[in-house]
């Protein structure tokens, strides 16, 4: 994304300071104290004035931040003809506005992407024929093509004999769904199958999808503002500065002393030490293959005591996987996957692809299917090494079986069944679930070892599907069957216990993901509309890495806890000394230099952050990166 006009602006102010005080120097040098004064005065200006309006719009939010405390020093050495130590402390101060600028600069996030997902137009039935029409002009009523591939613009019911749907994304249902003619439709969900004619029943703007957008747009609008770290120490420190310079004054009469005190106490440890240990965090973390847009994510995802994660995608894979294969008619396990997953190469169907990514992974050889018919949502029929053979759900295949008094095998909760025949005998099921991602019940007690107090399931899936999945991990609570607004209401009901993060995936964990403390997408493969809405994105499609996340996280916030603590006591120790007549504004100018670079060192340490050592904390490749990117929806 290209800079924002703030962060040009800031950019700016940091250039003529800069400028003001190298010019400054140099004519000092060749004695020209004169016109040195002048134009250190000049860039010291518009870091002064800049800094008077972000005074007045903090006092406006009824905020008292760190300006104060820079306006007052630069102002009183501007006053009193010091304008070298004004000039110094202008550009520490804008290179500090500057930095932390950069840190928060991808923060805030656009919408764009959560709506260019949904097509700008809909292949409408008119006079005929097709016509592609822009979406608000599509109305209930109106028949509409829904390719396959396609997201389905609007709500509306299935007006051909079927549809297949992928609504993973809207309510966290793994597996695609099979409707009949007059089914509803929500918007936002995938084509799976064959094309198909949709009658609208209600406008664009009224929608599913266009509900869940509006959803994220007013999570993100009301979602506190993340308070900089500095700020809250910045009260304390003012009240010390101002006791420390007047009391220098009054005692001595020397006004002078008093601005010695001020530039000593420009608070630029505070403005300097806590973006560059939370910047090298950030930058920690990305190694780690977790992307936090902001160093106030990165603050606050340190101070979380609540987790709130999603099932679908998140917690689990979001791809089904063979659990067990049952055999019939005395075929093998690998018989079974070898021929069932050779058929399955002619289908685009999600189930299909798993069964031959399994036979892949073991390494078996897949003929080529020959003669092959596919009813989209039922199962496919064809041939293998001139053997017919029929894959497809329990029922497609027993209709062609010639013994079809079959029972049906005893599945778990969320489970399908998969069934194989060849040459008309039943040869055997695969039983396909959506399991657990492995290591989430590590994943889950690593979380609570670093003080997360409360871990919740919220999920759109069915409630004894998601106690099933989540048997032995130890929660505090599952919820299910939760749409999108409620997903939103129970994280603000747990916001009582603290700050909450949110995990997840889907188009319909999006709305959630703006309103938490810290949202947490699962960028690799998840909707681009949860990598939107979040704060922090997992580059890797791996859970696990949230822990060694939230250990940087905490330690770089440690990191810049110290820096400010050291900082602060040593500018304490100057401005005494600045009082007791020992230090000149332009002595205390540069003591305040060499506290800025102690700190900005120490907060530097926070680049070589080492999680706890584990099997999952290696950092992730580049090529295994680049793999989860391009296999997932981010642009």
């Amino acid at each position: 994304m290209e800079a924002t006009a703030s962060d040009r602006f800031k950019t700016g102010i940091l250039f003529l300071a800069v400028l003001g005080l190298s010019a400054g120097l140099a004519f000092y040098v060749f004695g020209r104290s004169d016109i040195a004064s002048l134009v250190w005065i000049a860039g010291v200006l518009p870091a002064l004035l800049a800094l008077f309006v972000e005074i007045l719009r903090s006092i406006g939010r009824g905020e008292i931040g760190l300006d104060i405390v820079a306006a007052l020093s630069m102002t009183a050495a501007l006053v009193f003809g010091e304008t070298l130590a004004a000039a110094v402390v202008a550009v520490m101060y804008s290179g500090g506005t500057f930095l932390e600028s950069f840190a928060e600069g991808r923060a805030r996030r656009e919408m764009h992407t959560l709506l260019s997902r949904v097509p700008r137009t809909a292949t409408r039935h008119q006079n005929g024929g097709l016509q592609d029409v822009p979406l608000d002009e599509v109305a209930p009523g109106d028949r509409l093509l829904i390719r396959q591939g396609d997201v389905v613009p609007v709500d509306g019911t299935v007006s051909s004999d079927g549809a297949f749907l992928d609504t993973s994304a809207l309510t966290g249902e793994s597996l695609p769904v099979r409707l009949t003619r007059g089914s509803d439709v929500m918007s936002g969900s995938t084509n799976a199958g064959e094309a198909f004619d949709l009658t609208a029943t209600r406008p664009a703007k009224d929608s599913t999808y266009a509900g869940i957008v509006r959803l994220v747009e007013q999570a993100q609008a009301s979602k506190a503002p993340m308070s900089r770290l500095a700020d809250r120490w910045s009260l304390g420190f003012l009240v010390i500065t101002v006791s420390i310079a007047l009391a220098a004054w009054w005692f001595t009469g020397d006004p002078i002393r008093a601005v010695a005190v001020l530039v000593v106490a420009t608070p630029c440890p505070l403005i300097l030490a806590v973006p560059v240990a939370l910047v090298a965090g950030l930058s920690r973390a990305a190694h780690f293959g977790v992307l936090i847009k902001g160093a106030g994510a990165l603050e606050s995802m340190a101070r979380i005591s609540t987790l709130i994660l999603d099932k679908t995608g998140t917690l689990t894979d979001g791809r089904p996987q063979i659990v067990r294969i049952v055999t019939a008619d005395g075929m093998d396990e690998t018989q079974i996957l070898r021929f069932a997953a050779a058929l399955d190469q002619a289908s685009k169907h999600p189930v299909a692809q798993a069964i031959v990514a399994a036979a892949k992974l073991r390494g078996l050889t897949l003929p080529v299917p020959q003669d092959v018919a596919e009813i989209p949502g039922e199962g496919v029929v064809g041939f293998i090494e001139d053997r017919q053979v029929v894959v497809g759900g329990l029922g497609f295949v027993l209709q062609r079986v010639q013994e079809p008094a079959v029972s049906h095998p005893d599945i778990e909760a969320g489970a399908v069944v998969v069934a194989l025949a060849v040459d008309g005998q039943l040869a055997g099921h695969l039983v396909m679930s959506d399991p657990l991602r492995e290591g989430a019940a590590d994943m889950i007690a690593r979380l609570r070892e670093q003080g997360i107090a409360r871990i919740l399931l919220a999920t759109g899936d069915r409630a004894d599907v998601a106690t099933r999945v989540t048997a032995g991990l130890g929660l505090d609570g599952i919820r299910a069957d939760l749409t999108p607004d409620q997903k939103v209401l129970l994280l603000l009901s747990e916001r009582k216990n603290g700050p909450v993060m949110m995990i997840g995936d889907g188009v319909n964990d999006a709305p959630a993901l703006a309103a938490a403390d810290v949202g947490v997408a699962m960028g690799a493969r998840g909707a681009a509309a949860s990598a939107e809405a979040a704060d922090v994105v997992l580059l890797v499609d791996r859970l696990d890495r949230i822990g060694p996340g939230m250990e940087i996280a905490r330690a770089s916030r440690r990191i810049a806890v110290e820096s400010v603590v050291a900082g602060i006591g040593f500018s304490v120790l100057g401005m005494i000394a600045a009082a007791l007549g020992y230090l000149t504004p332009v002595q205390g100018a540069l003591l305040q230099e060499v506290i800025d670079v102690a700190v900005i060192l120490n907060a530097l340490r926070a680049l070589r952050i080492s999680p706890r050592p584990g099997l999952s904390d290696a950092p992730p490749s580049e090529h295994s990166l680049k793999t989860d990117l391009s296999q997932g929806t981010m642009a």
